[in-house]
């Protein structure tokens, strides 16, 4: 699907949709969890509805209704799927997932999309093997089979996605026996640290004093909850930098600056640029105003990078996108495309081996692709609200993955 995005300013409210990562830890903690669980308000999206699958598939038994998913959980006693479980593109789920698929004694299969199946997930791989399971897999890529359990021992794992060491932080107090993990390398730190604040609130306390080196005892289990997901701080960063590129005021609901989420840095990011942000309980007010360039480390906040890559290219004089390597191992790479379709548009870049290096300047329009990559698709949309001309962007149906309507919100909010 392609969609034709042009210059104009914004205003007005939006609520901003739930955070996917919260609510993909949710559904796999409530499988694994004995009794009901209901959670709240979830992100309804292509990502978390493969994850609720992927539950299903591995014995759970999940109600929705209009608010709320209600989650009849396994206490730990996973069911065998009959069929291959299919993640389509989400990423988080293959990881997670299959850590937790690992706590099972008998096989089970993972696949996903092309892109899901060109990304590696060796290197977890490699530490479920260390710790008693059977891995068969291709090249480290999906698909792949699992058979546990998870008996217990040491690992060392590098993650340059966080999400490896989240899916055995999860699946670890419910092995049989100890789990010793050293991390010598980390990217995306506060994701891990939203699972450890998820673990922490379901009593199972484990030291994470500098998050390279974990030591969590098996045997452990999860209870039943009823918790709301709150507001996606990844899915804000495109309308805080939509009124950024604008210079309009948009005011964003729902979103709770006390809450784990990493990507909440966005608004330091845009307040360092020069805009102005104010906050009043969860509703976040924006007004864009005359940026400037700067270096942003944003190895913590991957996610951002293309938002960000957008709103750089409309500051006066230099941005710089630093330390975020792990932007190549997303749905795409990130660095490259956003490199390549932004100079499409005129902008001036260098594409550096971690990071961008963004001069503002005028845009124009372009035919442009959105490589079947969510974030991608947006941020071009965000880059197209400055330019001259239109942008015609492909694939826009990847927005469903993480932000389903968002060019009815984004149309809506046009003056």
């Amino acid at each position: 699907m392609k969609v034709e995005v042009s210059k104009g300013k914004l205003a007005g409210n939006i609520r901003i949709p739930a955070s996917k990562s919260h609510t993909i830890r949710a559904l796999l903690i409530a499988t694994l969890a004995e009794g009901e669980s209901i959670i709240s308000h979830p992100l309804n999206s292509a990502d978390t509805r493969a994850c609720k699958e992927a539950c299903r598939a591995m014995g759970a038994e999940i109600t929705e209704t209009e608010t709320s998913w209600i989650v009849q959980g396994t206490g730990g006693r996973l069911s065998q799927p009959k069929d291959i479980i299919d993640v389509g593109n989400s990423g988080t789920t293959l990881y997670l997932a299959a850590a937790v698929a690992a706590l099972a004694d008998f096989p089970i299969t993972f696949t996903g999309d092309y892109q899901i199946q060109r990304r590696s997930a060796a290197n977890l791989l490699n530490s479920l093997q260390d710790l008693g399971v059977k891995i068969e897999s291709n090249n480290g890529c999906a698909p792949f089979t699992i058979t546990g359990p998870i008996k217990g021992g040491k690992t060392s794992i590098e993650c340059p996605t966080s999400q490896y060491l989240s899916a055995l932080l999860l699946a670890a107090p419910l092995s049989t026996g100890t789990v010793e993990i050293n991390v010598p390398l980390l990217h995306e730190k506060p994701y891990a640290e939203m699972t450890v604040r998820w673990m922490d609130e379901q009593g199972i306390k484990i030291d994470d004093s500098d998050y390279s080196h974990f030591i969590i005892d098996g045997g452990k289990s999860y209870k039943n909850f009823n918790r709301p997901i709150p507001a996606d701080f990844s899915s804000s960063a495109f309308f805080f930098t939509a009124a950024a590129v604008t210079g309009s005021t948009l005011t964003l609901e729902g979103l709770d600056m006390t809450d784990s989420q990493g990507d909440k840095a966005i608004v330091e990011y845009l307040q360092k640029m020069g805009c102005e942000i104010t906050i009043d309980g969860l509703d976040m007010t924006i007004t864009g105003k005359k940026m400037k360039g700067c270096d942003l480390d944003i190895n913590a906040t991957p996610d951002a990078l293309p938002a960000l890559a957008a709103c750089a290219c409309y500051a006066q004089g230099t941005t710089r996108l630093l330390n975020v390597p792990q932007a190549r191992m997303k749905e795409t790479d990130r660095i490259a495309v956003m490199t390549s379709e932004l100079r499409k548009m005129g902008a001036n870049i260098v594409e550096l081996d971690d990071g961008m290096e963004i001069t503002g300047g005028p845009l124009k329009g372009a035919e442009v692709s959105g490589h079947d990559d969510h974030r991608v698709v947006m941020s071009l949309a965000i880059a197209a609200l400055g330019c001259e001309g239109v942008n015609i962007i492909d694939t826009a149906e990847a927005v469903d993955i993480t932000f389903p309507g968002f060019f009815d919100h984004l149309n809506r909010l046009k003056k």
